[in-house]
């Protein structure tokens, strides 16, 4: 098992580097948090032209057809930049899902615009009693004689508030088994009937509540077959899953870097306080946050590349990072004190997606009973 980065990704690692300590330094990240939208279009087209937009699509439809290791060599520096961005959700969640259970016509359609970052998807999946399994999806779907009308709420859904269509999680059938009888419908957010609003509160990202009050949608916006939604959604989750935490291993790259150089610099009671051992203590316990995230992480895409399913791995892994960045937070404030809950210093904003991030796409918990039904306990 070699798990190293090539010479190629190395070379993609430090473009992207380059990149956004060119593009979004800490100045700019904070004005983002800050702003309205959280997204900069000079930057999200910017990575587009660059090709990064649709880096894991075929060719065919305006990608690169690159692997999941080379996109998660991209998602380590937009963690360490704390870049906010509808990639996860436009580009893995909802493109990958169109790529694998799409029509012919959709995929045309949608995926070289999204390929080119003129189309931005959101993915709504998760309802206000909050799970990340297929029991959790109660919004209904009723067919009508052209269609199905969508009746229900989803809740902590990222970047509506910037995309043109909503890729939606329905139940269109009541069964013994959870993941039968989920339908994935294409939504036009101007759609009659469908409202959203955006939620408060220290989040890492722009969450929002969408309402879905009678909402027609034609058969055409089906994507995947009937009642199969869940099954067609499993494999662009696993591969989302282990790029969150390849972001949050990129977040915890900076909170170490950041901490580390604060112990070097800070003096108190006339020495530096990286001299204290109880500093060290802290610093070290970062440092073990960020290899344990990495090389769990690692393993996951290594497995993901070869074919394989890898769902311990992946669960493994999103237990790991996001108790890592999580924890690697807590300890470099622990360091900083005061200073790190300066809004213009970069620990402020790395904490609150720390936050967010530990819950997105099944907390530790969550994971930690899937990994228990793997391993027959």
């Amino acid at each position: 098992m070699d798990l190293s980065l090539t010479e190629t990704q190395e070379m993609l690692r430090k473009t992207a580097r380059d990149f956004l300590v060119r593009e979004c330094p800490n100045d700019v990240a904070l004005r983002l948090d800050d702003g309205d939208t959280e997204v900069s279009s000079e930057i999200w087209q910017k990575m587009a032209d660059l090709g990064w937009v649709g880096m894991t699509l075929p060719e065919e439809y305006g990608g690169l057809a690159a692997n999941i290791t080379d996109l998660a060599v991209l998602y380590e520096q937009f963690g360490w930049a704390a870049l906010p961005s509808p990639h996860l959700s436009s580009s893995v969640l909802c493109g990958l899902t169109i790529l694998s259970a799409g029509t012919e016509d959709q995929k045309q359609q949608l995926l070289p615009s999204i390929a080119r970052g003129e189309l931005i998807l959101a993915l709504a999946l998760t309802e206000p009693h909050c799970s990340w399994g297929a029991d959790s999806v109660r919004l209904k779907a009723a067919a009508t004689g052209s269609g199905f009308v969508l009746d229900g709420v989803k809740l902590m859904v990222p970047d509506v508030h910037i995309a043109h269509k909503i890729l939606c999680f329905a139940r269109t059938r009541e069964t013994r088994n959870p993941e039968v009888g989920i339908t994935l419908f294409l939504v036009d957010k101007n759609s009659k009937g469908l409202s959203w609003r955006p939620l408060t509160g220290f989040l890492g990202e722009r969450l929002n509540e969408v309402t879905f009050n009678r909402v027609e949608v034609p058969r055409s916006s089906l994507v995947g077959g009937l009642d199969s939604g869940w099954t067609d959604f499993l494999s662009p989750l696993r591969k989302a899953t282990v790029l969150l935490c390849e972001y949050m291993v990129g977040g915890c790259q900076r909170i170490f870097e950041m901490t580390a150089e604060y112990s070097r610099a800070r003096i108190q009671f006339g020495v530096h306080i990286g001299t204290f051992q109880r500093v060290q203590d802290h610093v070290i316990d970062i440092a073990n946050c960020l290899e344990a995230a990495r090389w769990t992480t690692y393993e996951a895409l290594w497995k993901l590349d070869k074919g394989e399913t890898a769902d311990r791995e992946v669960s493994l892994a999103k237990v790991v990072a996001s108790e890592a960045y999580y924890d690697a937070c807590q300890s470099a404030h622990d360091v900083h004190a005061g200073a790190g809950i300066m809004k213009e210093y970069p620990l402020h904003l790395h904490t609150k997606k720390s936050r967010t991030l530990y819950h997105y796409l099944g907390d530790p918990a969550y994971h930690r009973k899937i990994l228990a039904q793997l391993l027959a306990f």
